[in-house]
């Protein structure tokens, strides 16, 4: 049985289309997303400019060399120095740990290329302003940056921005959101970047949570006011990997070392209409790979949003007579919903990896169109002190006071 035709809007930005040159720095998890994004985009969108996979960058020569063959970059690199040096660069993407973020970011700037950066924005409020600083002196320039926040880019979480927006769910009650990961559940599992305060800011806090304040704070469309927090480190000590983390070179291999991060965080918050949210980022919920929801409740109606199923939301409209009243599935897959009109017939859903396809395409379009990108550094900023905040919070609640009896 054939297919209908592709939807209007579908298409490739083919060689006719002016390119925009991208050198990324890092190769990893976050390094392969991005240039499946960078790949695909114009393949799917009809873009006003051709993204071209121009530069990938990493330390290590050999692993560089095979990460640009597997994702399809035509040159490697092993110095981001060089990376922004170089006249072919149009566009810097930056998906190293949190420490490198700010370096990197401002040097790009500074050279004249767009910036497109990782989350969080960096591993300090200090280090996100001098970003932020810099970003809108590049602004004057025609140069512009945004922070990779990619779960704005899944067309259901879009949708239901659209859906509060427009006024669906009236004013904002309560806002609850968790992002729950097992991977650090086993003590045996070794230190990592990830694990270390210098390298990666903060543990579950930063990785998950800068997510789901993020997200929380899209939706809503308004910024958090105040939090209260708890945090907590379950296990302090990993075994060493050839002793091999940054900063701990000197122990030797078959060691430990310290871990410095959060392994959770709980944390409420009051956003300045009255809502109330609350959040819990953990990589300790045994049986839990990469579970976010977000639950919006509101004086007219309530949203909620599942990533393990991701193609769809939960929507009670209280509007509605109590007779046949409930929560209903609304699957978002109709061209009509956001980022879809390029893609496949209704039905036919799509994944993870495409928020980070919707990501290039929305940085190509606002960089022909000469428009701030969202979200933007100062977006990022804000998310940084909301971080801040939570850490200051859960330092001063650290004196454990016993429920009386």
């Amino acid at each position: 049985m054939g297919q209908p035709n592709p939807p209007e809007g579908a298409g490739e930005a083919g060689p006719d289309k002016p390119p925009l040159r991208v050198g990324m720095v890092g190769y990893a998890f976050m390094g392969a997303a991005h240039s499946q994004g960078w790949r695909t985009a114009g393949r799917v969108f009809d873009l006003p400019l051709r993204p071209a996979l121009t530069a990938i960058c990493g330390r290590d020569p050999a692993a560089v060399r095979a990460a640009a063959d597997r994702h399809g970059w035509a040159s490697a690199e092993t110095d981001w120095r060089a990376l922004i040096e170089r006249d072919d660069i149009d566009l810097v993407d930056i998906c190293t740990p949190g420490d490198s973020h700010a370096e990197i970011a401002v040097a790009a700037l500074a050279a004249g290329k767009h910036v497109l950066c990782e989350k969080p924005l960096a591993n300090t409020v200090e280090e996100a302003q001098a970003m932020t600083g810099a970003a809108q002196e590049a602004l004057g320039r025609g140069r512009l940056a945004m922070v990779g926040f990619n779960y704005r880019r899944v067309p259901a979480t879009a949708l239901a921005r659209r859906m509060i927006a427009d006024g669906k769910l009236g004013s904002l009650r309560h806002i609850r959101v968790t992002y729950l990961q097992d991977w650090l559940v086993d003590p045996e599992f070794p230190l990592t970047w990830r694990l270390r305060k210098e390298l990666a800011g903060s543990g579950a806090l930063g990785d998950l949570g800068a997510h789901i304040v993020d997200l929380a704070q899209y939706l809503a469309g308004e910024q958090l006011s105040g939090v209260s927090a708890l945090t907590e480190t379950f296990v302090r000590e990993r075994p060493l990997s050839g002793g091999s983390v940054k900063g701990l070179s000197a122990v030797s291999a078959g060691g430990t070392g310290p871990v410095t991060v959060d392994d959770a965080a709980l944390f409420t918050g009051r956003f300045p209409s009255g809502a109330l949210a609350s959040f819990e980022a953990t990589r300790y919920a045994t049986g839990r790979k990469n579970a976010l929801r977000i639950e919006l409740n509101g004086e007219r109606g309530s949203l909620a949003f599942d990533l393990e199923r991701l193609n769809e939301l939960s929507y009670h409209d209280g509007t509605e007579p109590a007779t046949h009243a409930g929560f209903r599935r609304i699957l978002v897959t109709e061209p009509e919903h956001p980022y879809l009109d390029a893609w496949w017939p209704p039905g036919h859903g799509l994944g993870y990896e495409h928020t980070f396809v919707h990501q290039a395409r929305d940085l190509v379009r606002a960089i022909a169109e000469g428009r701030q990108p969202d979200p933007s550094f100062a977006d990022g900023l804000q998310v940084q002190r909301v971080l801040a905040a939570v850490e200051e919070s859960a330092e001063k609640n650290s004196v454990y006071t016993p429920i009386a009896v």
